[in-house]
């Protein structure tokens, strides 16, 4: 299917990835090889690949430590019927990371993981995804390739060396224009939004179990371009009628 005006399937997918926060993992059962799903929070690598903090003595994880190919479906939590939402089904292959920054990433996603992530038997899990399975309404189903869903990432160095920073500064010094992106920019509700993370195409956002996905009107690469983007987009919200509160 090709994009159309209303609807782009790649950034579709990119959004349902990026707000993910739980979805449910799909495994092979060790010797029977028989299917098995299970509940697990996500979040994702600078490049957009999920994320999992696993359990040694997880099922999962002893199924995966002998056939490490998964399966992964995030959906957007609409409310009412959820088979009306949009949901993606991700399927690769998962290996364990020991990159300190996808470990950092995931915790800002989670930090109610801290009290446990420092166990020896947990783990940061990312999972190379090969396609992508995007179900968003009726005549919208689509299937895309790792390319289609990932971010590039092979020019933008030097803004994964200082997103740590740039992160902790919007946090600290900027709170009220991350409100602004969240209420104004995307519709969301009012509350104390933090930023958890950014990547050459956007800025994620988070309320205690809401995550919100700002795209950013063109790739970013140097912290340079992210500091003059984030000030257009902080200036447009601005601009923008603060949203009615229901009576």
């Amino acid at each position: 299917m090709q994009p159309t005006p209303d609807f782009d399937p790649r950034r579709a997918a990119k959004t349902l990835l990026r707000e993910g926060r739980s979805g449910a993992l799909a495994t092979l059962m060790a010797g029977s090889g028989d299917p098995y799903c299970s509940l697990v929070n996500v979040a994702t690598a600078f490049d957009g690949a999920p994320l999992l903090l696993l359990s040694d003595l997880a099922l999962h994880t002893r199924n995966l430590a002998a056939d490490p190919r998964v399966s992964l479906m995030l959906d957007e939590r609409k409310p009412g019927d959820p088979l009306e939402g949009a949901r993606i089904m991700l399927m690769g292959r998962i290996a364990r990371s020991d990159d300190a920054a996808e470990r950092r990433r995931y915790l800002a996603r989670h930090p109610e993981a801290a009290g446990f992530a420092a166990f020896k038997d947990f783990a940061v899990y990312r999972i190379a995804v090969t396609r992508c399975h995007l179900v968003a309404g009726f005549g919208r189903i689509v299937d895309l390739d790792a390319a289609d869903l990932l971010t590039a990432v092979d020019d933008a160095d030097a803004l994964a060396e200082a997103e740590a920073s740039a992160v902790a500064h919007m946090n600290e010094d900027h709170a009220d224009a991350l409100r602004l992106y969240a209420t104004r920019l995307l519709g969301a509700p009012d509350g104390a939004w933090i930023c958890t993370g950014c990547d050459p195409e956007g800025l994620d956002l988070l309320c205690g179990t809401m995550a919100r996905r700002l795209t950013f009107p063109q790739r970013v690469t140097t912290p340079g371009a992210l500091r003059q983007t984030l000030k257009a987009l902080a200036d447009e919200a601005r601009a923008r009628p603060a949203p009615e509160v229901a009576g």
